[in-house]
């Protein structure tokens, strides 16, 4: 919270700077602006008659101009990003103030001796305009078109020159600090070949890409095309394989980009999920806006894969207070310090605590009064929980029980339980704990006002411990990459669109139902792999050549280890003849099953 003060507090102190610097100066420019019109107007040389009407003039320009363009709020402009919309302001703000002027001047004249040519006026206004627009444009200026190219840095070609593109290249030129020297662009537009965005030079096609690389001794690729298929980057990914460029980097989906502008800090390394042709999820905004605005929020497991996103994705819902609650300290800080630096004007509470501490959890429920609660804190690990039972238990079954029915209690509105596929037909101890996790949740919607649910689903790419990161592992070492066999079948998704599948599903919920999301299955995880690490140096020379004594050796030199005993070859997400969508909900994604 400390932090969290002392960085309000400097925004505060710069904001409050850079305010009193553009007063400061429009104060001089409108000074410098209406004696510039009397200097016009009589050709350089003032009557000493209008000397003194001159001053009183001033005075009153600035009592006029000064809070109107206040509250046009043109000291809350960014000077270096200043566009369109603030240059609109700014004639706004000398058009009003002129015209208040005038009105002034008109109602005052009879009762004063002021006396000077109405044409004075017009001049000071066009001044006014001139000097205000172009002081607040001109550090723009200067960083676009005199301090233009970056003089050093890694070659970069772009590919994509739509308006992605375009925003990272004036990112680029923008920054004294860049570490990207911007080469040129590559887009299969035909009317776009041989242009130039920036100043930069569309050069060609992506077919092109690997002569290009070695034409312009290119060291980094960057794809800026966030609204296009998997299937057009996972070529593109290729062709820069091919080309054997040094690196390679992607803006992400253009769902993961918050905001409507585009800049480097946007940037970062291709992953796995940008290569697997996924349908971009669809949810009905207003439905999950409709219970989650202006409401308390409370997510257990906050710190986890899930719980992370889904603190993430509920932000972008404006809820009045989100409590993030989870027993991990340093994850949970990381977390929140993210937060403050998304949606710094969410009110958020970080509780470290464990949903085992009956006491605590009747004390958040107490004092926050939660209204939806997603309940992810949960033992995950098949291995560790076959290893300790007694703490799966513990936590997966009486944790879930004891927030389950503290919500009872609280009057809370909707809960939501994060399930896994391995409660359907378990075999291990972790999917036994989990199903009965949904039963207690079944249950205890019988009891009072709160709607239960629970969403089932599958593996999460990239989240810990799952098969992703050890495979990436083993590939930066260049092999060997374990497989535990080869027919295994997983279900995953992202967990961005896991996520969003679970809001809907909590607006979807009328109490009781298991929803289970529709997961993608895929048996080639480590050779897709392939293509996201080190494109120059790792990809052509991974070690599949290693026999093992462990388990067979396919062609590739892949050994497969034994199945562990609670896996299963192929895991499901539903019970055999229960696998129907809800087509009262009209959503392609979520299937449900009733208790």
């Amino acid at each position: 919270m400390w932090i969290r003060s002392l960085t309000n507090k400097a925004s505060i102190r710069t904001n409050r700077r850079r305010a009193l610097f553009f007063l400061a100066v429009d104060v001089l420019l409108i000074v410098l602006s209406m004696w510039a019109a009397f200097l016009l107007r009589f050709e350089g040389r003032i009557p000493s008659r209008y000397l003194e009407d001159l001053w009183i003039l001033i005075l009153i320009a600035l009592a006029v101009k000064l809070p109107i363009f206040y509250l046009q709020r043109l000291y809350h402009i960014s000077w270096a990003y200043v566009s369109i919309q603030e240059l609109l302001s700014v004639f706004k703000g000398v058009l009003y103030s002129s015209l208040l002027l005038g009105t002034t001047f008109f109602i005052l004249h009879p009762a004063t001796e002021l006396t000077f040519p109405r044409s004075i006026l017009f001049i000071d206004s066009f001044l006014t305009l001139t000097l205000i627009g172009g002081f607040r444009a001109a550090k723009r200026v200067w960083l676009q078109f005199v301090k233009r190219f970056p003089m050093e840095g890694r070659r970069t070609l772009i590919v994509g020159a739509g308006d992605a593109g375009e925003q990272l290249v004036r990112s680029m030129l923008k920054s004294g600090q860049s570490d990207y020297l911007p080469v040129g662009f590559v887009d299969d537009d035909p009317a776009k070949l041989g242009t130039s965005i920036q100043g930069v030079k569309v050069l060609g096609t992506r077919e092109e890409i690997p002569q290009l690389v070695e034409a312009y001794n290119i060291e980094e690729l960057l794809i800026a095309m966030p609204s296009a298929p998997s299937g057009v980057i996972k070529e593109t990914v290729e062709l820069g394989r091919i080309s054997k460029v040094r690196s390679m980097k992607i803006l992400p989906d253009i769902s993961e980009l918050l905001s409507g502008r585009v800049g480097l800090s946007d940037v970062r390394e291709v992953r796995l999920e940008d290569l697997l042709g996924r349908e971009p999820v669809r949810i009905d905004i207003r439905e999950v806006e409709s219970y989650l605005r202006g409401k308390a929020v409370l997510v257990t497991g906050a710190a986890g894969s899930i719980g992370s996103e889904l603190c993430r994705q509920i932000g972008r819902f404006a809820p009045r207070t989100l409590i993030m609650l989870d027993h991990e300290e340093t994850a949970l800080f990381e977390l929140d310090r993210e937060l403050e630096e998304r949606f710094p004007r969410l009110e958020r509470t970080a509780i470290l605590g464990d949903i085992r501490d009956k006491q605590k959890i009747g004390r958040l429920f107490a004092q926050h009064k939660p209204e939806v609660v997603f309940h992810a804190a949960a033992y995950k690990h098949v291995g560790m929980a076959r290893a300790h039972p007694d703490e799966a238990v513990k936590n997966n079954i009486f944790g879930t029980l004891m927030v389950g029915e503290a919500a009872v209690s609280a009057g809370t509105e909707r809960f939501v339980l994060i399930s896994t596929d391995k409660a359907v037909n378990p075999v291990g101890v972790m999917g036994m704990t989990k199903r009965v996790a949904e039963m207690i949740i079944q249950d205890l919607d019988q009891r009072g006002s709160t709607r239960f649910s629970a969403v089932r689903f599958g593996n999460v790419l990239g989240s810990r411990g799952s098969v992703i990161p050890i495979f990436k592992e083993q590939i930066k070492h260049r092999g060997p990459v374990t497989v535990t066999h080869p027919g295994m079948r997983r279900y995953f998704m992202m967990a961005s669109e896991a996520v969003l599948l679970v809001l809907q599903a909590g607006a979807l919920t009328q109490g009781g139902e298991v929803f289970v999301l529709d997961m993608l299955g895929q048996n080639n995880l480590a050779n897709q792999l392939l293509p996201t690490h080190d494109f120059a140096s790792i990809h052509n020379r991974v070690r599949f050549d290693i026999k093992s004594p462990r388990g067979p050796v396919d062609d590739r030199g892949q050994f497969f280890l034994a199945a562990v005993p609670d896996d299963q070859l192929e895991e499901k997400t539903i019970q055999l003849g229960l696998r129907q969508r809800v087509g009262a909900f009209l959503f392609d994604r979520i299937l449900c099953r009733h208790h």
